[in-house]
């Protein structure tokens, strides 16, 4: 992996049961880890991903009840996108319908079929026919078939404050390349991943307020701990703060907001899900990073059980 295609998104919700069901059993995603927010341990922060738990797979949730909805606007990250596989959008389209999502056939600049719809809190998704793209990931077959099951995370649309910056981010820093055809559509690609990125200019113009149905932030694949380093130097260099090196034990973390107002994470490919957990038996308990084991009985008092 060379380019910084999606590592992960981060969204929020305030009905965790009803979010752990739908991306499970709906999308069919496998939860591979349940663990709190590091920042905020009286909250979940669950992650669904592949079957192993694959780098560029994983759509989080941080569990806030008392959030409010959220409110659109610039500064957000509007939709993520999901690679299905070639073949795929009629049954998707069906199957959707069913869970009341109101999916939308469209067609995108490239003349590419897809389908936009809805989780039960409003957050937008897209479901994209990726046509033979490397998809290095495993399935994960419990309520959806291997045959359409979701490939990872293609991309995210963001609202940016200040789109011509936030694409400056995206091409100078992180690689991106304009997409022929489109003046909002930057990507990258190698032979293992790849990655879309489509930048506008909110309609609004006001202000994006977090909450329940939005996104807090998106991360950015990075090989290794040399790498994340080298970035941090690079991102800093043209004036842009950063949260510096973050040990988030899964992966390895840097944070900064972009001109446009989106917060944006770097995120290393491992040491992975399996640091502390059997594969086989991911996301079956409650994983606390090493720092906060020795607090595990106040943490888990703290939280209400998972239906």
């Amino acid at each position: 992996m060379s380019v910084h295609a999606i590592h992960h998104v981060t969204a929020v919700t305030a009905r965790i049961s009803e979010n752990l069901e739908f991306y499970t059993k709906g999308l069919g995603l496998r939860l591979v880890k349940r663990s709190v927010n590091q920042d905020d341990v009286s909250a979940y922060h669950l992650f669904y991903a592949d079957a192993v738990g694959s780098p560029g797979t994983d759509m989080t949730f941080f569990d806030w009840p008392n959030i409010g909805p959220n409110s659109p606007g610039a500064g957000s990250i509007a939709s993520t996108a999901f690679r299905i596989p070639t073949a795929s959008l009629d049954w998707w389209e069906t199957r959707l319908g069913d869970l009341d999502t109101a999916p939308q056939r469209i067609e995108d600049d490239f003349g590419r079929e897809s389908i936009q719809f809805s989780d039960p809190e409003g957050q937008r998704l897209e479901l994209v026919e990726d046509e033979g793209l490397p998809a290095p990931t495993t399935p994960w077959e419990a309520s959806v078939p291997a045959e359409h099951a979701l490939r990872g995370i293609l991309g995210v649309d963001l609202e940016s404050a200040r789109p011509d910056m936030t694409k400056r981010v995206l091409t100078e820093l992180l690689g991106y390349h304009p997409l022929t055809g489109s003046d909002e559509a930057f990507g990258v690609a190698d032979q293992e991943t790849t990655g879309r990125v489509r930048v506008f200019d909110s309609p609004s113009r006001r202000v994006a307020r977090l909450g329940a149905g939005g996104v807090h932030h998106v991360a950015f694949r990075v090989k290794d701990d040399d790498v994340l380093r080298a970035m941090q130097e690079k991102i800093e260099k043209v004036g842009l703060k950063t949260s510096g090196y973050v040990d988030r034990y899964y992966f390895h973390s840097l944070y900064f907001r972009e001109p446009g107002g989106i917060l944006f994470e770097l995120a290393t490919d491992g040491p992975g899900f399996a640091s502390d957990e059997d594969m086989a038996s991911l996301g079956e308990r409650l994983a606390l990073p090493p720092f906060l084991e020795p607090r595990r009985a106040e943490i888990e008092s703290g939280l209400k059980p998972l239906s």
